[in-house]
């Protein structure tokens, strides 16, 4: 039997021979403690209010499931887009980044590399960025009313998310990393596709171009809508879609692109509630499991962008309801 690892890989071929369908994010182990990660977000700490080095609030209230930035027309860090030179300052990566490194690089040592993919997580996308330096209205008001301002702002994003991206894999060069970006809400896209054409596709080609060049797999994190951009995703090296809402039409998807780029999700988060029994969550991945299962590039999960639910036990039951899916359909769960 494969291990959940060759499983996956088998499942990125065009040709490949998988033996049943990945599981969540059972086949990856996430890589702790990096430099970057602990520079970036180690000032989020339930129960505290902080800045992040960008100089955005952050707010993570005792009773939160994660921190979330604040940002108001008072507290905004660009005041004026034309003059975005005065108010940002970007992280120092390269000066401040450079040491620290023995944890992270002994705990991808520790993982078992027959079994398990090495994962890093890096969130706060190219547009999530913007929206955390000024309003989010502003943010869409600024890409209509001066583009070019927002270009040369999104370039120097890409350049910071770059070197953070090679600082990870020369340190650490894991198998996967998961970029977060959400382009979308659950039921549109916030700009237009020609808009994110012409600000967002050739930077992210970097970035993967980038990643590529040196084998780590690209699983952009995206739980909204973003159906109108998904052949763009797998032109620019998306190998997989981590994140798919079942208000993405899925099936139709798959048919445009589900052999060159995975489409990892389809169970619907409105499961992962204090509340939700047991046969809710099982019911609801076994919809998801049942209705794309069986469609090229479909890889059953929940939406969030990296392991675990808000309420564990949630995640647990899904894992446990998709194993019960392969086993009764090819006969064998790898998990």
């Amino acid at each position: 039997m494969l291990t959940p690892k060759q499983n996956l890989l088998e499942y990125l071929k065009k040709d490949g021979k998988p033996e049943c369908l990945p599981n969540t994010f059972t086949m990856c182990r996430g890589i702790p403690g990096d430099p970057c990660f602990k520079l970036i977000r180690g000032n989020r700490i339930r129960g505290t209010n902080s800045y992040d080095q960008w100089g955005t609030l952050i707010l993570f209230p005792e009773d939160a499931p994660a921190a979330v930035p604040l940002v108001t027309p008072e507290n905004q860090v660009i005041k004026d887009i034309t003059h975005w030179q005065d108010y940002v300052k970007v992280p120092d990566l390269m000066g401040r980044c450079q040491e620290g490194w023995e944890d992270a690089i002994a705990a991808e040592k520790a993982i078992d590399h027959d079994k398990y993919l090495t994962m890093t997580v890096m969130g706060t996308g190219i547009f999530e960025q913007l929206h955390m330096l000024m309003t989010f209205e502003d943010t869409l008001m600024n890409m209509l009313e001066e583009p070019e301002a927002m270009a040369e702002l999104i370039d120097v994003i890409c350049e910071y998310r770059l070197t953070y991206m090679k600082l990870i894999v020369e340190h650490l060069h894991p198998d996967m990393i998961v970029s977060h970006d959400d382009w979308g809400s659950k039921n549109s896209l916030f700009f237009s596709v020609d808009t994110w054409r012409e600000l967002f596709k050739e930077p992210y080609r970097k970035l993967y171009d980038y990643l590529h060049a040196n084998n780590v797999i690209v699983m952009h994190h995206g739980d909204s809508f973003m159906e109108p951009l998904v052949e763009d995703m797998a032109e620019i090296g998306v190998d997989i879609w981590q994140g798919v809402l079942p208000t993405n039409n899925i099936a139709a998807i798959s048919e445009k692109v589900g052999d060159r780029m995975l489409l990892f999700g389809g169970v619907d988060s409105v499961v992962d509630r204090a509340d939700a029994t047991e046969e809710e969550i099982r019911a609801e991945t076994r919809r998801a499991c049942n209705e794309y299962g069986h469609l090229k590039g479909f890889w059953p999960g929940h939406t969030y962008g990296g392991p675990g639910t808000i309420y564990p036990h949630v995640e647990k039951i899904i894992i446990d309801e998709i194993d019960r899916y392969n086993k009764e359909r090819f006969g064998v769960a790898i998990s």
